[in-house]
């Protein structure tokens, strides 16, 4: 059942279109299951918030033998 103008010929041959994309594929690391190639692009602050929970946690286990 065909709606407005378009006839069952227009809408059979349109090709589906192929999503283009970006982002790096394949690994960071070739050996590694982990990252992906876009860990870096999906999550920039991984670093930086990284660095901070292992200061917080390191800060807390010296700080138990008192």
């Amino acid at each position: 059942m065909s709606k407005g103008f378009a006839s069952d010929n227009l809408i059979s041959k349109k090709l589906p279109k192929k999503m283009i994309s970006n982002e790096p594929q394949g690994r960071l690391i070739s050996w590694s299951p982990w990252p992906p190639a876009n860990f870096q692009t999906r999550y920039p602050a991984f670093p930086f918030v990284l660095t901070i929970l292992i200061i917080v946690i390191g800060q807390w286990y010296l700080s138990l033998p008192r």
